[in-house]
């Protein structure tokens, strides 16, 4: 009898070290699949990039984990944004600039790419946009607001003591002087030639070319595609056929796009209301610098 246990024992041991390892190994294959999960076609990775750019980590972080994943073998920039703050935008075409050193990066335009919108395109291996597509305002702008004359309407002063004369430059309880007005458009053409520098590389033309047309002018996919700013007209399945033709992919191919943590209601609800209060207060007492056009509501 305990002739005959040993066998079946032996033969347990046997299938669990199996189930084991077929485990292990069903593991590791959907480890190495990626974003995308367990495919067999070609994947191309797809990142949105939707309204106002006020923050660059989301995007950047799905440039790095795109460009590292081996499955995926182009990206699409799908851009719908009129632009936005200077420093995002910088990050995100940097990370571009970066990526396409690894992988080919076609930049999709939809309704809107100005501004900051197109500041990131231009750092793309290509781009394509609609012949209707809003883009181009390759320009720098800055606001100030001033309450002064309604502080003293309702009776409201205000009293401040500084270090420099220009540590309150742009506060909304004075005026501005003409030394402040100098400074402050001396910044803003500073990061105007940032602006051109950027697409004058990330477009291969001169200088003295985007210089032209850097006037923040709005202009539409066609003229894009007239003056250099845009490689080719056509829709998302354009860029995807680009893309797939780039990267030398024959056949269907898996459009991935990145993983988002599913929000709460509360949570989406207070994201929500601080981009709201994040625009009201901008519009308001804003002073940022911003890449952004400024035809249309962000």
């Amino acid at each position: 009898m305990k002739g005959n246990q040993h066998p079946i024992l032996l033969v347990m041991v046997i299938l669990v070290a199996a189930v084991l390892v077929l485990g292990a190994v069903m593991t590791a294959i959907f480890s190495m699949a990626g974003p995308g999960g367990l495919s067999f076609k070609e994947k191309i990775g797809v990142i949105p990039i939707e309204g106002a750019i006020t923050e660059s980590e989301a995007v950047v972080s799905d440039l790095v984990e795109f460009k590292k994943d081996k499955g995926i073998k182009a990206i699409i920039l799908r851009v719908n944004s009129p632009g936005g703050g200077v420093g995002p935008s910088q990050e995100i075409y940097r990370e571009v600039r970066k990526t396409i050193e690894k992988k080919k990066v076609i930049a999709s335009m939809g309704s809107i790419a100005a501004s900051g919108g197109y500041y990131i395109a231009s750092a793309a291996n290509k781009i394509i946009a609609n012949p209707g597509t809003l883009t181009g305002s390759i320009g720098v702008l800055m606001e100030f607001v001033r309450l002064q004359e309604l502080m003293e309407k309702i009776g409201v002063d205000m009293d401040v003591l500084k270090s420099g004369e220009f540590k309150d430059i742009g506060s909304p309880h004075r005026k501005m002087t003409e030394r402040d007005k100098a400074m402050i458009q001396t910044l803003v053409s500073e990061i105007q030639s940032q602006f051109v520098d950027a697409v004058a590389q990330g477009r291969n033309l001169s200088v003295e070319k985007v210089r032209e047309i850097a006037d923040g002018r709005i202009i539409s996919g066609s003229q894009g595609l007239e003056l250099g700013l845009v490689d080719q007209l056509g829709n998302f399945e354009d860029a995807v056929d680009l893309a797939k033709s780039l990267a030398g992919i024959e056949g269907e191919v898996t459009l991935v796009y990145p993983k988002r943590t599913k929000m709460r209601f509360w949570d989406l609800l207070f994201e929500q209301g601080s981009r709201a209060l994040y625009r009201a207060l901008r519009n308001v007492l804003g002073t940022t610098i911003e890449y952004r056009w400024d035809g249309l509501p962000s």
